[in-house]
């Protein structure tokens, strides 16, 4: 039986709810996987420094992520249909907010892709295996863009992004060696002056006229699918989402 791998990529800034949409999907698309970009950060040791305040700079789109290992391994995935034994993630380790999804949203589009599951495998004798891949940065190396066959986005206002981030005890580096990775906190001010600057250099060509609060998209992101994800339900995000990942994930079968 051969295999078909389509990778759904799920961006938006820190704190916009990405994980834990694509958690949903994964629980609701058969033969999913979740590829985690922090997964990709360089080890602590290789974080750069930031010029002008002298912290640890995580989120600068240049050094935040080891972009080379990144997209070697989407391409590893799309080819093979398996995430390497050898990879480990860190992302148990962090904060797990949960927001609710109701079981009917849940089973009815369970239903419609484990019936398009099974047509599949009737029809072509292919299994389809659905990769989400779940980042800060996906939409700024323009080599991970092309690995995504489905492209969608969360948009959330800065104050909330601000609230939700300074709420969060720290983050689990992500070092390969190491199961347990590093706990890193937010030094003091280090959202005004690192994080939310660095989200705006990373998506300025994302957004007409580097307007990331309200422009629309540009053509950099082909068919982006933006969700203003603070103006509708988790039910409302995973109805579109799950709506587009079947008309494109469609295309691609």
């Amino acid at each position: 039986m051969k295999t078909k791998v389509i990778l759904i990529g799920v961006g938006g800034a820190t704190c916009s709810g990405k994980t834990t949409l694509a958690k949903h999907l994964r629980n609701i698309l058969p033969d999913s996987v979740i590829i985690h970009q922090d997964d990709f950060a360089p080890p602590q040791e290789l974080v750069p420094y930031h010029p002008i305040h002298n912290v640890q700079d995580w989120d600068a789109p240049a050094g935040a992520i080891a972009w080379n290992r990144l997209i070697d391994f989407l391409k590893l995935v799309k080819r093979t249909g398996e995430i390497p034994p050898d990879h480990h993630s860190h992302d148990h380790l962090n904060e797990q907010k949960v927001i609710a999804l109701s079981d009917a949203v849940r089973d009815r589009w369970r239903a419609e892709f484990e019936k398009l599951k099974k047509e599949r495998t009737t029809s072509d004798d292919e299994r389809v295996v659905w990769g989400l891949v779940d980042g800060f940065l996906l939409y700024w190396h323009p080599e991970v863009i092309a690995q995504l066959d489905v492209r969608i986005m969360l948009r959330v206002p800065h104050a909330v992004l601000k609230k939700r981030r300074h709420e969060r005890h720290g983050y689990h580096t992500a070092v390969q060696s190491d199961p347990e990775g590093t706990l890193w906190r937010d030094p003091p001010h280090y959202w005004e002056n690192i994080v939310y600057p660095a989200y705006i250099e990373a998506h300025h060509d994302v957004f007409e006229h580097g307007d990331v609060e309200q422009g629309k998209p540009t053509d950099k992101v082909e068919g982006l699918v933006l969700l203003e994800s603070l103006n509708i339900s988790m039910d409302e995000a995973v109805e579109r989402c799950c709506e587009m990942i079947e008309v494109v994930g469609g295309k691609h079968l």
